[in-house]
């Protein structure tokens, strides 16, 4: 129960702090453009709410995951990471389509649907981000150089890559 209650203050302390890089962003106040704060505002006050309820309502008997839960989080957190490294030379819809086929994969291991997932969750993410919501900075794909994707998985490799 303490240790619920010590996980929820990590996560309400980190909650506040991405509200406070949120309230951050640039806008344009003249053209009344809020869209940019608000789905960071969202996610940081949900993530508060539900940091709130850890701590005010700990779980009195947790059942802790196996160890093929354990691996298969760290997985998941690996192909995240990969995926937010690997958006800006690859641009959007390969990596996407890989990082949705793979955790897609481990929610159900079955490779075709989860292939089709990948790419059906990838297109109709960009067209929604694109063309529903205006995001024109989203590049649907790039063809990257050795260089460049050196560049980017570097980040995730400590001491490698620092310039």
């Amino acid at each position: 129960m303490a240790a619920d209650r010590i996980f929820g203050l990590i996560a309400l302390i980190t909650a506040v702090a991405y509200l406070a890089a949120a309230s951050q962003i640039q806008t344009n106040l003249f053209s009344g453009e809020f869209l940019p704060k608000l789905f960071p505002f969202l996610i940081g006050g949900v993530a508060a709410i539900c940091a709130l309820t850890i701590v005010f309502k700990p779980d009195p008997d947790p059942e802790w995951p196996v160890a093929g839960t354990w691996i298969n989080m760290a997985l998941a957190v690996l192909v995240l990471a990969v995926y937010a490294v690997m958006l800006t030379p690859l641009g959007f819809i390969l990596p996407t389509a890989i990082a949705a086929g793979v955790l897609s994969y481990q929610i159900s291991p079955r490779a075709i649907p989860a292939t089709l997932s990948g790419i059906g969750l990838s297109l109709g993410l960009f067209v929604l981000f694109k063309f529903a919501l205006g995001l024109g900075n989203i590049v649907a794909y790039r063809i990257p150089t050795a260089q460049k994707l050196w560049d980017a998985f570097a980040i995730l490799i400590p001491f490698v890559g620092g310039h």
